[in-house]
């Protein structure tokens, strides 16, 4: 399936800010990424335009090919269903969200004696997009290079959502944000089901 508009343009947008921060300007990635409020590292601390620009940051290849392949395969039917704008709105949404969760769950965690962590990176806005792609498409043959098996597309959304709630409830120190994760799926959840009742302007 051919890359539809807003797909290309936020996989083109990735690349060149992974390239620009890992490759070009390394110095400028401790300002891109999120910072918990009040929490300070190597003098940098929260900044408001972090809320957005964590989403477009990762921190290796594997990270920023992994998301972007997940969105190059699941972005353009939503873009092509919804249309642009919508598909562009429900993204970012999604990605607010799994910030939002993060958050809630770092601060309970910091109360307990965590600590505040860093969160970078498209999963979040991804998993609402695979959310919303199991939503629509629920009947869809996905095929999987590991484990290689056929699942449709409402398993793979339910697997992938009961594996980020196990390993974030029963594992630490993996470096993964999976409530970030889950927070994008929730929200990109309870949008779909806030446009079904209500509708939307777009």
């Amino acid at each position: 399936m051919r890359l539809t508009d807003v797909v290309k343009n936020l996989i083109i947008i990735n690349v060149i800010i992974f390239i620009a921060t890992m490759m070009i300007m390394p110095q400028i990635s401790g300002w891109l990424i999120f910072h918990y409020p009040g929490a300070n590292y190597d003098g940098i601390g929260f900044q408001p335009l972090q809320i957005v620009t964590h989403m477009f940051m990762h921190g290796s290849i594997m990270h920023i090919l992994f998301n972007m392949v997940m969105l190059a395969f699941l972005g353009p039917p939503l873009e092509m269903t919804w249309g642009p704008k919508k598909f562009l709105f429900f993204y970012l949404f999604a990605g607010l969200g799994a910030l939002a969760l993060h958050v809630i769950v770092n601060y309970i965690e910091i109360q307990n004696g965590g600590r505040p962590g860093l969160v970078l990176g498209a999963s979040g806005a991804v998993m609402g997009t695979l959310v919303g792609f199991g939503y629509n498409f629920p009947n869809q043959k996905m095929r999987l290079l590991f484990p290689p098996i056929t699942l449709t597309a409402k398993q793979l959304t339910i697997g992938y959502i009961a594996l980020d709630l196990g390993l974030g409830l029963f594992s630490s120190g993996t470096g993964i944000a999976h409530f970030a994760h889950l927070g994008g799926a929730l929200f990109g959840f309870l949008l779909i089901q806030y446009w079904n009742k209500f509708g939307s302007r777009f």
